[in-house]
């Protein structure tokens, strides 16, 4: 594992030890993003595609949040938007079948679920076997679901972070393929501590994308 040092000083181990400049992808990968809120994570592969870090391309962004501040950030990043409410359809499957056909309509390859707030079905997981990863604050199998920050926080561990993993049906589980562990300080609120996990997540997202490049 590596230890690594951000801003404000408080160390993390990250796990695998690896780096974008040694797992680039031979070829430009054509991601398809689905972001619900702020669009943080969008923001970093963005960012390190611009860069020259990932070399990736996003197609496109799916949103079902009207109001989702991430499709500012893709038109900020020239990247189309669509809005798939999902107040509109019926059932799920019904949604998921509207992003299936999104994002074979784009050539996407690779989906990276950067806050996706809604359960998906088989439907959605079946058209991109193993192509679809999902970033969660914590380090699972620890803290499913929702308000995994203060769960951390409630249960008294001294240790959280995130973690990247391929999607499976069940709520946050399937294989793992990055984890960053983040310390938790004893004057941490969910504030304070969702603050240095995020800053985890914004490091080990594009790295695990770069590691499922050539699979």
């Amino acid at each position: 594992m590596s230890q690594y040092y951000p801003i404000d000083g408080t160390p993390s181990l990250v796990s695998p030890d690896i780096s974008l400049e040694n797992s680039q992808p031979s070829n430009v990968l054509k991601l398809g993003v689905m972001a619900s809120g702020n669009g943080s994570n969008f923001e970093v592969v963005a960012q390190a595609i611009q860069a020259g870090k990932l070399n990736a391309q996003i197609q496109v962004l799916i949103y079902n949040n009207p109001t989702a501040k991430a499709a500012e950030r893709a038109a900020n990043h020239g990247v189309k938007a669509v809005l798939l409410n999902h107040r509109d359809y019926k059932k799920r499957e019904d949604l998921d079948r509207e992003i299936v056909k999104t994002f074979n309509q784009h050539d996407v390859e690779l989906v990276i679920m950067a806050g996706w707030m809604r359960l998906v079905t088989q439907e959605l997981i079946d058209a991109f076997p193993d192509k679809i990863i999902n970033i969660h604050p914590s380090l699972l199998p620890s803290f499913k679901g929702v308000r995994a920050v203060e769960q951390a926080l409630e249960t008294g561990v001294k240790i959280t972070g995130c973690t990247v993993h391929l999607l499976r049906l069940e709520m946050d589980s399937g294989p793992i393929i990055m984890q960053a562990a983040v310390p938790v300080l004893p004057d941490d609120t969910a504030e304070t501590l969702h603050a240095r996990i995020q800053i985890q997540e914004h490091r080990i997202l594009p790295l695990a994308i770069a590691s499922l490049a050539d699979r």
